[in-house]
């Protein structure tokens, strides 16, 4: 994490930058540690107004905070509890997305069959991977019927399990539901 610090204003004590420096590398913990982060500090002073301004930018995370107080300490302190907050929250909204995304998403493999001597063989020429929908029997139904697909997979809301519905050769469908 690369931290630039700019004053504006005022003159800061030794003991300030230290305690600045270290506050701000405290940030990192709640960061993953493979991001490459940097971290623009705004330190100014206006009047009796102490004002810390923070961009924080990095692999997929732009965050932003800004604060005052009568105190340099009292508005790190604050600043930094603000950004603390933002950094939880995207860090939630990454788990919730890499776990949704892990249970939800199905995998589709499109085959191509062929082979030297005129017999064809399997290699993979397309995967896809889809997220399916939250739907009951019925209107996976509707939707096949009304879409003039062979298939369509979508997450049952009734059991709430990945299921594929397909048109069989009589007109008719069918439903796959592999039990996970």
């Amino acid at each position: 994490m690369n931290i630039a610090f700019t004053f504006k204003n005022f003159e800061p004590s030794d003991h300030l930058k230290k305690y600045a420096n270290r506050r701000f590398e405290k940030l990192g913990r709640f960061l993953n540690k493979s991001e490459n982060l940097e971290l623009q500090v705004l330190l100014s002073v206006d009047k009796f107004r102490h004002k810390a301004e923070v961009q924080c930018t990095g692999e997929g995370l732009n965050l932003s905070a800004v604060e005052q107080s009568e105190d340099m300490y009292a508005t790190i302190d604050l600043v930094l509890d603000k950004l603390e907050a933002q950094v939880k929250k995207h860090a939630e909204k990454t788990k919730d997305r890499r776990r949704s995304s892990s249970d939800d998403s199905v995998r589709m493999d499109v085959f191509n069959y062929k082979n030297n001597d005129g017999v064809r063989e399997r290699t993979i020429i397309e995967t896809d991977e889809i997220d399916p929908k939250p739907m009951h029997i019925d209107e996976a139904a509707m939707q096949l019927e009304a879409l003039d697909y062979e298939f369509l997979v979508f997450k049952n809301a009734q059991n709430n399990r990945v299921n594929v519905i397909y048109r069989r050769k009589d007109g008719d469908f069918g439903l796959i539901d592999p039990g996970f």
